[in-house]
């Protein structure tokens, strides 16, 4: 007849080998619970971008810590960073460290934000890039990161440049319009640049292009150039654009009995002659939503 122990001594050698076990089990779901705690998303709108063009980055934090969180620098570790890598493996530095306010996130809800990549690193050349983003939260003393992205510089074709004269006498300016294809359409970039000195002041899109129809260009008598192009049937995008590179206007028109055309007057202004200018709908007071965090900049067009 077996002791009356035996099964006791049974239960005692099955825990013996789960005492050993449950730190692991523990560990595992500590560190489970930490990489929870905070989830990080990255995204580019585009995969190619145009050399000097703003390359826009779309960062998302979503706080799943289960309280309100606070993301802050500390002991100089900035609360978020991003590692870009060029194709041949380089690692770029960034043309200038750029510290942010401390944020905080409700417990359960999401931040976004658009970051510009071309101002904080040197992607001008052509080629694909790398880019990874992370997150520092000091209350853990850990990073977070979002997935890798990808994306890749190119050129586009140059269809028109004039060089224009400072009003101070203080150098030049070349004006480029440039078209890009991409998979559904074409877009019509503009660049602003100091050639002499190879300053690059701004190149951005001006919008969608319609290829049977060459976008009308003029320069006014302050030297800034007033670019008209056919965007969709019937409907033309007008922009004006500074010796800075700042898009100083941006409208639309419909055509009417005839198509719009840019009019130089004898005094060196230059207007929109036809068409009738499309004025969006303002919305009331009543229904005007709190600007979000993600919202683009006023003075660029919206992008493709």
């Amino acid at each position: 007849m077996p002791p009356r122990n035996f099964h006791l001594r049974g239960v005692a050698l099955t825990y013996a080998p789960m005492k050993r076990f449950l730190p692991c089990v523990l560990l595992v779901l500590l560190a489970f619970s930490a990489q929870a705690q905070v989830q990080v998303d990255l995204k580019f709108k585009r995969l190619q971008y145009i050399a000097h063009e703003p390359v826009m980055a779309t960062v998302t934090i979503t706080n799943l810590a289960g309280r309100d969180i606070e993301l802050r620098d500390q002991d100089e570790q900035h609360w978020y960073g991003f590692e870009v890598t060029a194709n041949d493996g380089r690692i770029l530095a960034p043309l200038a460290q750029v510290s942010e306010a401390p944020l905080q996130i409700p417990t359960g809800t999401s931040v976004t934000r658009k970051i510009n990549i071309e101002e904080r690193f040197p992607v001008g050349d052509l080629g694909v890039y790398h880019v990874r983003l992370n997150v520092y939260f000091a209350d853990l003393n850990k990073y977070f990161y979002a997935h890798a992205r990808v994306f890749e510089v190119t050129t586009a074709r140059p269809i028109w440049q004039q060089t224009v004269g400072m009003p101070s006498g203080d150098g030049e300016r070349t004006y480029s319009l440039m078209t890009n294809r991409f998979p559904d359409h074409t877009s019509l970039y503009v660049r602003v640049e100091d050639q002499a000195r190879g300053l690059v002041y701004a190149t951005y899109s001006l919008g969608r292009l319609i290829s049977f129809d060459e976008p009308h260009k003029e320069i006014d008598r302050e030297n800034q150039l007033h670019v008209l192009q056919c965007a969709a049937p019937r409907i033309w995008s007008y922009s004006v654009v500074g010796l800075d590179g700042k898009l100083i206007k941006h409208a639309s028109y419909a055509q009417a009995r005839g198509n719009p055309r840019l009019r130089r007057m004898a005094d060196g202004t230059v207007t929109v002659a036809g068409g009738i200018l499309d004025v969006p709908v303002a919305p009331s007071a009543a229904t005007k939503s709190i600007p979000k965090l993600s919202d683009r900049p006023a003075d660029l067009p919206p992008e493709d």
